[in-house]
C-alpha cells in the first residue's frame, strides 16, 4: 500500500475529515468513484475515532441525526455491539443461510485469489485490493456475493481471506458484513448483477456477457442451487485479465525490516525502562494521540500481540501502515506473548491503555483500560438488527449534539487547550448547527 494512498499520520486523517462533504457523500457514496472519506484504516487503528470524526464534520456542516454519514458511522459501532454480545460466535453462522453450512467449500478457488475469474468486476476488485489494501464497500459486497452465492465458498473462508489483505480490516465489521451478504446474519442474501455494476462502477469494471449479466430472479435460483458456477473462461464474452496477479503474502508477525526492535531509533524494551514508571501501552488499535492527562515522563511502549497475530495474519502493507504510525508514538515496541508483556510491565508503577476487543483479554490482564471514544450510548440488550440497535442507541435523542460521544468530546474541547493538540472543536458551532 503506497504511503500516498494512506499516509500513516494524524495529519492525513485530519485532512480527510476536513474534506468530507456530507451532501456529496449522501448523494454518491454508493459509486466506486463517489465522495467517500477513505478514513477506514485510520478509524480501525484508532488514529481517530468515529466520535471525533462526527464532532469535526458537524462543526462545519449542518447534519441531522439520521444523515447517511451518521448511519454509516453507526454501523461500525453496531458491529462492535454484536461482537460484544456474541463473542467468538461472530465467526460462526448466526443462523442458516440459503443452504446448509456444509454445502459450501472451505477453500477459496485459485482463480479468485489470482483475479482471473473472467468476471471483470470481480477481477478488478481483487487487483484493487492487492494494490491498495482497500476496497469501496460496494465492491466488497459484490466480491462477497460472487464468492458465496455463485462459487459456493463458505462466507467464513472469504471473510478470513479478505480480512488479511485489508488495511482497514476490523473483525466485527468484516465478518458480520460477510454474514449479511451470505444471509446468515440477515433476513435475505445480498445479490447483484451486471446492471448494478454498470450503474455504480467505472467502465473497466463493467461485466456484460458474464455470469452476472442476468436477472435477479436467475441469480436467486443460482444462489439456491448447491452446484457452484465455474470460473468463466476467456472467449465467452470476456477477455483474459491483462496481468497475472500473485496474492501478497500474509504475515503472522511484523516483517523484520519494519518491527521497531533494537536499533538507533528505538532500542529494545528492558525491565529497567519501566521499573517504577508510568506506562502508556500503545497497540495497533490505539494509534491516536496519547491522552493529555498522562503523568510527566510516561514511558510509551508499543505492543504487538503474538497470540492475536498467530491467528490473524496481515499483509506487509498493513504492517507498514501500523508500524510507521507506532514509531511516532512510542519509545520502543515489541512483538511478544502476553506472559512476556506481563513480566516486562510487572515493575511499572502504572500501566494504562485504550480498550479494543481484538486483544481485550490481553489488555485487561496487564493494564488499566480506558474505553475507546464512541458516538452512541451503550446498548446493554443484544440487538439482532441494526434498526433495533439504532432505535435503542438514539432513544430520547433528537439532535446530533445530544449523542453521548459528541457531548463528551465537546466537554473535553471546552477544557484548557494543550498547545500540542491541534484537533480543537468549536463546541458552540456543534450545538448551533443541530438546533
Amino acid at each position: 500500500m503506497p504511503d500516498a494512498i494512506f499516509p500513516p499520520t494524524l495529519v492525513a486523517a485530519r485532512e480527510r475529515i476536513a474534506a468530507i462533504d456530507p451532501a456529496a457523500y449522501a448523494r454518491s457514496r454508493n459509486m466506486l468513484e463517489g465522495a467517500v472519506s477513505r478514513l477506514s484504516p485510520y478509524l480501525t487503528h484508532g488514529v481517530v475515532s468515529t466520535a471525533r470524526v462526527l464532532v469535526d464534520v458537524s462543526a462545519r456542516h449542518r447534519l441531522a441525526i439520521d444523515h447517511k454519514l451518521v448511519f454509516e458511522l453507526g454501523w461500525r459501532e453496531y458491529f462492535r455491539h454484536v461482537w460484544q454480545h456474541r463473542g467468538e460466535g461472530i465467526f460462526e453462522s448466526l443462523h442458516e443461510g440459503l443452504l446448509p453450512d456444509d454445502a459450501y467449500a472451505r477453500e477459496l478457488p485459485q482463480d479468485i485469489r489470482e483475479g482471473r475469474t473472467g468476471v471483470p468486476a470481480i477481477d478488478a476488485a481483487v487487483r484493487s485490493l492487492y494494490a491498495t489494501g482497500y476496497l469501496h464497500n460496494h465492491a466488497r459486497l459484490w466480491l462477497a456475493s460472487y464468492i458465496v452465492h455463485l462459487r459456493k465458498v463458505h462466507w467464513r473462508c472469504g471473510a478470513d481471506w479478505l480480512y488479511g489483505h485489508l488495511a482497514d480490516g476490523d473483525l466485527a465489521s468484516n465478518h458480520l458484513s460477510w454474514q449479511w451478504v451470505a444471509g446468515t446474519g440477515s433476513s435475505k442474501p445480498y445479490l447483484f448483477n451486471a446492471e448494478n455494476v454498470a450503474r455504480f462502477a467505472p467502465a473497466h469494471w463493467h461485466s456484460p456477457r458474464s455470469v452476472i449479466d442476468t436477472s435477479y430472479e436467475a441469480l436467486d435460483l443460482l444462489a439456491r442451487r448447491a452446484a457452484p458456477v465455474p470460473a468463466q473462461p476467456a472467449g465467452e464474452g470476456v477477455e483474459e485479465p491483462a496481468l497475472f496477479i500473485e496474492a501478497p503474502a500474509l504475515l503472522h508477525a511484523p516483517p523484520a525490516a519494519l518491527l521497531s526492535t533494537p536499533g538507533p531509533s528505538l532500542p529494545a524494551a528492558k525491565p529497567e525502562d519501566v521499573r517504577g514508571r508510568d506506562v502508556w501501552l500503545v497497540h495497533p488499535w490505539a494509534l491516536g494521540e496519547p491522552p493529555r492527562d498522562l503523568p510527566a515522563n510516561t514511558f510509551r511502549l508499543g505492543f504487538y500481540s503474538a497470540e492475536f497475530h498467530s491467528r490473524w495474519a496481515w499483509s506487509e502493507t498493513r504492517w507498514a501502515f501500523v508500524d510507521q504510525r507506532m514509531r511516532t508514538l512510542t519509545d520502543t515496541c515489541l512483538h511478544a506473548g502476553t506472559a512476556t508483556l506481563a513480566g516486562l510491565l510487572g515493575a511499572a508503577r502504572s500501566v494504562r491503555t485504550i480498550a479494543d476487543p481484538h486483544i481485550a483479554t490481553v489488555l485487561h490482564s496487564v493494564a488499566e483500560v480506558r474505553p475507546a471514544e464512541r458516538i452512541f450510548a451503550d446498548v446493554t440488550r443484544p440487538c439482532e438488527s441494526f434498526s433495533r440497535w439504532w432505535k435503542e442507541a438514539t432513544r430520547g435523542v433528537r439532535n446530533l449534539h445530544e449523542l453521548p460521544g459528541l457531548a463528551g468530546l465537546a466537554a473535553i474541547a471546552a477544557a484548557p487547550a494543550d498547545p500540542s493538540d491541534d484537533f480543537e472543536v468549536n463546541t458552540s458551532k456543534v450545538q448551533e448547527t443541530q438546533e
